[in-house]
Order: C-alpha cells, then structure tokens, then sequence
C-alpha cells in the first residue's frame, strides 16, 4: 500500500468492546484513519455526513437498522463504500446488504486481521466478499436472475436476442425490492414493518409503489411477477 494514502474509515457497531477491536485492527495500517464511530444507524449517517469518510464499516446488526443507513449514506455519500461485518452466515442479510448498497460484506473474526487488506481493496473500487458466500450469491443470481435460450453457433451471437423484460427490468427501489421479497415469503405487513424496523404505513407505501411500478394490481400479482421471473428449472423445481 502507498505509504501516503490516508483513507478515512468510519466504525459503527453497538458494541463496545467490538468498535475498540475494529479500531485497533484498522489502526495498526498507516494506510487508514478511523475518523470517527457510530453506535447506531441514525448516528452512523449524522457522523458520516460530517466526516465525510472513505469507507464505512457497519455491523449487520446495527441498531436503526443497518441497511436503511447503507442506502442512506449511499444517497448522501456517492462516493463512500460501505461494508458490512456479520456474524452469521444467514444468507437473507447478504442480499438485503448488496441491495442497499455495500460493496463488502464480511464475516466477523477474533482479530479481524485481515480486514485492513479488504477495506483497501474497496477504496479502490474493488469488491469484498467473504468466501463463505461467493459460492451462495453464484446460486442466488443463476435461479433468480430471468434467463433465456437461443441456439449455439455463429447466427446466436452475432445476433443475440435481448432478455424478456419482466418484473427484474422494473426500476424498484431497494427498499420496495426487500418488501417484494418478504411478501414473496408470506410475510404480512405487520411481520414486514417488524422485519424491516419501519411502520407499517411505510410498508404500504412501498407495497402500493411496486404493484405500480410493476403494473400489476394488487401485492398478490406483484409476487406473481417476481415468482414468473424466476427460470423455468426454478419454477418447475429441477
């Protein structure tokens, strides 16, 4: 690393003890300045917004609701990387994390020695998945993603054939697209507002925009649009 890059990190983790072993393992590279620490989300934008930092390291867990402060600072903060710390393997926050905005998200270590390496790549426009979940997010993407056919040889690439437009192709938010995904799993408004720490008239909110956005009319068509996106290996159960 150049010995005259200063990247301003921020720490926001409810946890003490945690913040100070963040603090140290980052603190250790010359190549990094903790510039501040957040013990929620609302604090985590507030000293974000006033710090101006490269890089924010957030827990998963992060009481306000780590993700609505990702999307936040992403909004606020175009060029600040966020990355995310878990300590579990639960696949439905890795999604929710890329979907706000994270470019990292990684497990949480006893030392966290090798987060400094991790965080430098992110600075420099690079991604960083723990290896636990590559493999996860290679499945993710090809069962969820629409995908299409067309015969091999040179009259297929030559002239390649655009993917049917489909509820992916709708301009949700990332917000509307964690609502989509929680009533695609049978959640109620009430379980979403608790899911997502947020009231349930906004969960109404972001309901009624996606079955605008999508064009179908009600929540129930919507999670129809989201289930036919699905590939035909996925719906048929292959």
């Amino acid at each position: 690393m150049n010995a005259d890059v200063r990247i301003r990190v921020l720490i926001a983790d409810g946890d003490r003890l945690t913040r100070y072993e963040l603090r140290r393992a980052i603190g250790e590279d010359a190549a990094f300045d903790v510039c501040a620490e957040a013990v929620n989300a609302a604090g985590a934008v507030s000293t974000a917004v006033r710090e101006r930092p490269d890089v924010c390291v957030l827990d998963v867990l992060l009481p306000g609701g780590a993700m609505a402060a990702t999307w936040e600072i992403g909004g606020r903060l175009p060029l600040a990387k966020v990355v995310m710390l878990t300590g579990s393997a639960e696949d439905r926050q890795l999604f929710a994390a890329l979907r706000a905005g994270a470019v990292g998200y990684l497990m949480k270590t006893g030392d966290f020695a090798n987060l400094p390496s991790a965080l430098y790549d992110v600075w420099a426009g690079e991604a960083a998945v723990d290896p636990a979940f590559v493999a996860r997010l290679l499945r993710h993407f090809r069962l969820r993603e629409p995908r299409w056919r067309q015969p091999v040889g040179p009259a297929a690439w030559e002239r390649p054939q655009p993917a049917a437009a489909g509820p992916r192709d709708a301009r949700l938010t990332s917000r509307e697209w964690e609502v989509l995904d929680l009533l695609a799993r049978g959640l109620s408004t009430a379980e979403i507002s608790r899911e997502l720490t947020i009231s349930a008239t906004a969960v109404r909110v972001h309901i009624a925009a996606v079955v605008r956005k999508l064009g179908v009319p009600d929540r129930a068509a919507a999670v129809e649009a989201l289930r036919g996106a699905a590939s035909p290996g996925e719906r048929s159960g292959n």
